[in-house]
């Protein structure tokens, strides 16, 4: 059966895919996985890391296979986009889960409680102000900040040309200054 659906192009794969065939998932795995995982490895670096992206890839493209359309790019291209978005998905787990660890290890002694409160407030400013920026542009600063990407990074992140990631951590910059001064939290 395998041999048939060998032979077959990607437009009848992706056919039956849509059509929601269960051998045309097994055949899109077998054909494309290995593109797919070299993706999410190249980048991430970690085989265990690649395999769960390669893995939630292929899930999400089968739920979502009826938002797959021939005629804007092939099944690679597509299941390729879905891996980037995963390996970004990822990438920002990892981050998140460092961030997280940083901040205990980072909390003061239980003796100096005094500062807590300011340095709360001050996190809570800068969130709502990162809340209150258009998503583009606090994408871009929270891969930045957050993530610790440079800017070539995120513009390979998110396709965005390398002047509109600078403008937008300048602008987004400037406007968590202009906030932070108007609620005298700035020096």
């Amino acid at each position: 059966m395998s041999a048939l659906w060998a032979a077959r192009p990607d437009h009848a794969l992706a056919e039956a895919f849509r059509g929601g065939d269960p051998v045309a998932l097994r055949q899109m795995y077998d054909r494309f996985g290995g593109p797919v995982f070299h993706l999410a490895l190249r980048t991430l670096g970690s085989g265990a890391d690649a395999e769960d992206v390669t893995q939630t890839t292929f899930v999400a493209a089968w739920q979502g296979r009826e938002t797959f359309d021939p005629d804007r790019g092939s099944l690679l291209g597509w299941l390729l986009a879905i891996a980037r978005r995963k390996v970004v998905d990822r990438l920002r787990a990892a981050a998140r889960e460092n961030r997280i660890e940083d901040a205990v290890r980072a909390l003061p002694e239980a003796t100096d409680s005094t500062a807590a409160p300011d340095r709360v407030v001050d996190r809570l400013v800068v969130a709502d102000e990162l809340a209150q920026l258009p998503a583009e542009q606090r994408r871009v600063l929270e891969l930045a900040f957050y993530d610790d990407l440079t800017h070539q990074q995120i513009a390979a992140v998110t396709a965005l040309p390398l002047g509109t990631v600078k403008s937008h951590i300048r602008r987004g910059m400037a406007r968590l200054k202009q906030r932070l001064e108007v609620d005298g939290g700035a020096s």
